[in-house]
């Protein structure tokens, strides 16, 4: 009996370890596809169609109408009284200021333990206690039948000070204009200095009342932003583990 119980357990112990392997390998695959490349960044998509989605309402103001005034330069719809400059259409080129100075420091600490300890016996039962020896052929102690203790513990400790500076400026073109009037822009930007070429990419939607009077709009001022600066050449070949580490790295469990 205690043999069979032992196979039991270390079935159930032999098919954990398959399914958490192939959930451990799954994850390898899309590791060492990803070796050498740039981590992904989210597509920009309608927020409205997104599961869950749940429209705000909010009290607003009474629409009005602004009529045209006979032999008027001037209207309320003007932005100004000579052409404005500033993007309004697709086509049109803004300049995004990007002035990121990110820092963060974060430090977590868990403590966990845990002790457990049962115990059953069997003294009496209508006599039934003494036919037990026929089922356990060894001498059977009734009042000590089960007994079971555990103990576990966990400590984990993680710490994160990050630094993140860029300070750039970007052409970026208008590439869709939403019902509502707001932007969609796009815009990349490559400088390639000796055997290292630097990429600059951005992508986001800017409402024109947050464009300045020079065509200028800030970084911050983006809904959905994506900002993507990096490169590739000798310097980020040197930068980066060789592929044999990485692989290494990825499947090697322990």
């Amino acid at each position: 009996m205690k043999q069979s119980s032992e196979r039991i357990g270390i079935g159930n112990f032999i098919l954990i370890a398959m399914a958490g392997s192939t959930l451990t390998a799954c994850s390898a695959v899309d590791r060492v596809k990803n070796i050498g490349e740039t981590p992904p960044q989210s597509a920009i998509v309608n927020p409205t169609y997104q599961k869950g989605y749940k429209p705000v309402s909010m009290p607003m103001p009474e629409s009005q109408v602004v009529a045209k005034r006979g032999n008027s330069l001037w209207t309320g719809a003007q932005q100004g009284f000579f052409k404005d400059q500033r993007a309004k259409t697709i086509g049109d080129i803004m300049t995004v200021l990007i002035d990121i100075d990110d820092k963060g420091k974060m430090e977590n600490a868990t403590d966990r333990s845990r002790t457990t300890s049962e115990g059953a016996s069997l003294p009496n039962l209508l006599g039934m206690e003494t036919q037990l020896t026929q089922v356990f052929p060894e001498e059977l102690d009734t009042s000590s039948l089960t007994s079971a203790d555990a103990d576990s513990s966990y400590k984990g400790d993680g710490t994160t000070d990050r630094k993140e500076k860029i300070k750039m400026k970007l052409a970026a073109t208008v590439t869709q204009v939403l019902p509502n009037g707001n932007m969609v822009i796009q815009g990349s930007q490559e400088v390639r200095v000796n055997y290292e070429n630097r990429v600059l990419k951005l992508a986001g939607i800017v409402r024109p009342q947050d464009i300045n009077i020079d065509n200028t709009v800030s970084y911050e001022q983006i809904a959905e932003a994506r900002i993507a600066y990096g490169g590739n050449g000798q310097i980020t070949d040197v930068q980066q583990p060789r592929y044999g580490t990485q692989l290494y790295d990825i499947l090697f469990p322990f």
